[in-house]
C-alpha cells in the first residue's frame, strides 16, 4: 500500500511539474540557442522544418541574421521575434524571407514573384484602428511583387477569414490565410 502511495505521489509531482513547465513555456520567449532552435522547428510542417536553415534575429535593425543550423532545403525558419509579447516563430521561403528582411530593415522590398510563409503557432494581430488584439491561429502568408493584388481584400484579422496585413511601420501588404481557428 505504501509503495502504491509513493508511486502515485511521484507520478502526481511529475505531471504537475510537466504541466507547469508547459504552461510557462507558452508565455516565455526562447532565450538560449537550443530553445530558439526548438521554437523555430515548431513554426511549420515537419516536411519543411526538418531540413530548413534556422536563423536567429539580428541584434540591431538591418543587422545580420545569425545561423543557428544550416539546412539543405530552400526554407528558413526563425524563432519568436525578440521584444514581441508573444511567441510567433515562422518559416519562410527565400522570396518571403528577402521581402521581410528588406521591409524590417527599412529598405524597399524588391521581389519578382510570390513568396510563402508558415506560422503554425499563429500570431497576435489587431484589426485596423480597433486597438483590440486577437490571436490568429496557424496560418500561411503570401507576399506578392504586385501590391495591387491585395487591394480591396479583408483587412480584419478577427473574423476568421483570410485578410491582408502589413509589417509594423511598413506599408507593404501580405495575405494571411488561417488554416484553423486557434481553439479548434
Amino acid at each position: 500500500m505504501k509503495k502504491s502511495h509513493t508511486a502515485m505521489t511521484l507520478l502526481t509531482r511529475v505531471l504537475l511539474t510537466a504541466a507547469t513547465a508547459f504552461a510557462q513555456s507558452s508565455d516565455r520567449l526562447p532565450v538560449t540557442d537550443a530553445e530558439k532552435i526548438a521554437d523555430a522547428l515548431r513554426a511549420g510542417p515537419a516536411f519543411i522544418t526538418k531540413d530548413a536553415t534556422l536563423l536567429d534575429w539580428p541584434t540591431t535593425s538591418g543587422g545580420e541574421y545569425r545561423l543557428l543550423r544550416k539546412g539543405s532545403n530552400e526554407w528558413t525558419c526563425l524563432p519568436a521575434i525578440p521584444g514581441y509579447s508573444h511567441d510567433e516563430p515562422g518559416c519562410f521561403d527565400s522570396i518571403f524571407l528577402r521581402w521581410m528582411q528588406d521591409s524590417l530593415a527599412g529598405r524597399t522590398p524588391n521581389i519578382d514573384r510570390i513568396g510563402i510563409s508558415y506560422m503554425y503557432l499563429g500570431a497576435w494581430q489587431s484589426a485596423k484602428g480597433s486597438g483590440h488584439e486577437a490571436h490568429v491561429g496557424p496560418h500561411l502568408m503570401i507576399v506578392s511583387p504586385h501590391q495591387d493584388d491585395f487591394e480591396g481584400l479583408n483587412p480584419d484579422p478577427s473574423n476568421g477569414m483570410p485578410y491582408v496585413m502589413h509589417l509594423p511601420n511598413r506599408p507593404d501588404l501580405y495575405l494571411v490565410m488561417p488554416i484553423r481557428h486557434w481553439d479548434e
